[in-house]
């Protein structure tokens, strides 16, 4: 029997992209629902972690017919092996990008680039008190070079400790220290795990497990909060300020140029060749009225919380950005970038560059950007656009809607600025229920659910319920359009929650960064849990990974549960064919490390699930409702 196909309705609840999917169905152009129908029904041993393919013995499939593979491996391990694996690739990634801000302050110490300054020397010098280092009598050039030296470790094989554990609640360091989980070097403990699942190696599923939460902590308190921290100091700690979002931003009379992938080194020089007067007069030579930056997923976040750049869309739109018709140049860094869109530029007259050795796409035109040569490049790639706006079709071009406003700049620096310099106010807040805790909501677009819908229902609910959101990465977009990023959104939110947003004329959801930031709300409830003489499992929060897809955010959910903090899923990760692992996530690991996982794809029940985990957090800490 046929499958029905879903309708559009069910694939997004926004217009802007429904108008744009069926501009693609117009024009011929394949999208990624077209492509996850044509994937569909998925194998349902792929789904539950039962297939492996880690020797020429196999692949392997276990079933209940066939319970162990070649080697002898059971379910258990097969999906222990597995998961092993995919959060490796996710710590890897995102601990892949703060390698490449350390290189960049480093050379910056050593003199070896211009294109590039430290713009946070305070916050270097804290960072550089944080981590062991002697600051008194020493310049900027010197620090940022000693600084790199020290992160430079922290990747390594022969540190004791990551520079940021000193930020870990001494309760929380000691656990770790207790299950022998605590994170040695970044690059250590993901290597460490390609060799624990090698066939031959370690077959204990718990050991597996355990390590992988040690890679992934590695990666929270070490190689995204490296990210983090160095692009606050390379190019401004971010401070609230408004932006706009949706397809809307893109500008039919100007040259559009929409900058994806994850990294600020490519775009924030970018945005400085975009504003340079010789380029901007070559585009009103070409016949623009100037030249228009955008983002798209975490580069855009980037740029949205330091530069108030606008953001045109999150995961799911990327594809239908370039369906306008009106995008002269995608320009792409690494990570979350869609091969797919190599093939829909080349329906239209839009350039796909790429700017990273290790982020190659076939087809696509390349063009290296390292210290040495950023701004030249910079300029190189807007004068590529600024020609291609010379062959745009104008009868192709259909930009939807109106850009929605969004307030946004909310670092861990601004938030307790607001506060007058320390937590005391939000956890008097919280002690009188005002505010009932907090959620992170964060990341990624799945097209097996219903496009941003389970996001903004989800913080549309705790808002409701004085429960403070944080958002970061891919789920930003989807709390921007929906209106709840702005002061003015309290007035959806429960009584105390509102108040306290009206006092701080702060909106119920605050903008925190991109993916890579979620180490901000890591640091931030370090913060409150030493404020408080606590451990961070102790505290009214929680996290939520409502519309996920990567193995990135595998490995944030589980540095995020490793670290205490309870974490919700709105699909599950590929751990279902083993009872045991699975046992572990959904509450096994509440026994371990004080917190677990919870997959819901409704967000309502999602709601209930967390108001429950907070309200008995709060009567833990001997608070009221």
């Amino acid at each position: 029997m046929a499958k029905e196909k879903r309708s559009i309705d069910d694939l997004t609840m926004w217009d802007d992209a429904k108008q744009m999917i069926r501009k693609a169905e117009k024009d011929g152009v394949e999208t990624v629902w077209d492509r996850l129908e044509q994937q569909t029904p998925h194998c349902p041993f792929c789904e539950q972690g039962l297939t492996c393919q880690k020797c020429v013995m196999g692949p392997c499939r276990i079933s209940e017919k066939k319970p162990r593979g070649v080697c002898g491996a059971d379910a258990d391990l097969t999906v222990a092996r597995n998961f092993g694996r995919f959060v490796a690739a996710g710590a890897a990634s995102h601990s892949d990008h703060g390698r490449d801000l350390v290189e960049t302050l480093l050379a910056i110490g050593q003199g070896k680039t211009t294109d590039y300054t430290v713009r946070d020397e305070e916050k270097l010098r804290r960072i550089a008190g944080e981590i062991g280092l002697d600051v008194a009598g020493k310049d900027t050039k010197t620090l940022a070079k000693e600084v790199a030296e020290s992160m430079t470790q922290d990747f390594g094989f022969a540190t004791k400790s990551l520079g940021f554990m000193s930020r870990v609640p001494a309760k929380r360091r000691e656990l770790w220290k207790k299950l022998g989980i605590t994170p040695r070097g970044i690059d250590r403990d993901i290597v460490e795990m390609m060799h624990r699942t090698h066939m031959g190696v370690d077959s204990d599923p718990v050991s597996l497990c355990l390590h992988s939460a040690r890679l992934c902590l590695g990666d929270g308190w070490g190689g995204s909060m490296i990210g983090t921290e160095l692009s606050d100091v390379i190019f401004g700690t971010p401070t609230p300020t408004t932006g706009k979002v949706n397809l809307g931003v893109i500008q039919e009379d100007q040259v559009n140029i929409l900058v994806h992938g994850h990294s600020p080194i490519v775009s924030e020089m970018v945005l400085a060749a975009v504003n340079d007067p010789d380029l901007l007069a070559a585009a009103k030579a070409a016949g623009a009225t100037g030249i228009n930056l955008a983002g798209l997923c975490c580069t855009g976040n980037e740029l949205l919380m330091r530069q108030g750049v606008p953001m045109a869309g999150n995961h799911l739109m990327t594809e239908l950005a370039i369906i306008t018709g009106a995008v002269e140049m995608i320009l792409v860094d690494y990570q979350c970038i869609m091969p797919s869109l190599v093939q829909v530029s080349s329906c239209y007259h839009t350039k796909f560059i790429s700017t990273s050795d290790k982020a190659k796409f076939a087809g696509a035109e390349h063009v290296e950007f390292n210290h040495t040569n950023a701004k030249e490049q910079a300029r190189k790639v807007v004068r590529m656009a600024i020609e291609g706006f010379k062959l745009r079709d104008k009868s192709r071009v259909d930009i939807p809607g109106e850009p929605v406003e969004l307030m946004t700049g909310f670092s861990n620096e601004a938030i307790l600025g607001a506060l007058g310099g320390t937590p005391d106010p939000l956890i008097d807040a919280i002690k009188a229920g005002a505010v009932r805790g907090a959620v992170g909501i964060v990341g990624c677009n799945n097209p097996k659910q219903k496009h941003d819908y389970v996001h903004v229902n989800l913080a549309k609910e705790l808002i409701k319920r004085d429960i403070l959101v944080l958002v970061t990465g891919c789920a930003t977009v989807a709390m921007g359009k929906a209106g709840l990023m702005m002061p003015g959104a309290a007035s959806q939110a429960g009584d105390g929650l509102k108040a306290v947003c009206e006092s701080l004329g702060i909106p119920p959801v605050l903008h925190v960064g991109s993916c890579v930031d979620n180490s901000r709300i890591l640091h931030l409830c370090g913060v409150l849990a030493n404020a408080l003489g606590v451990d961070i499992a102790d505290l009214p929060v929680a996290a939520s990974a409502p519309e996920w897809y990567s193995e990135k955010a595998a490995a944030i959910g589980l540095y995020a549960v490793a670290s205490g903090i309870y974490t919700h899923l709105g699909l599950p990760p590929n751990i279902t064919g083993s009872e045991m692992v699975t046992g572990l996530a959904l509450g096994g690991l509440n026994d371990v490390v004080g917190a677990c996982f919870a997959v819901e794809p409704d967000p309502f029940k999602a709601a209930d699930l967390i108001d429950a985990r907070i309200k008995a957090k709060r009567k833990g800490l001997g608070l009221s409702e």
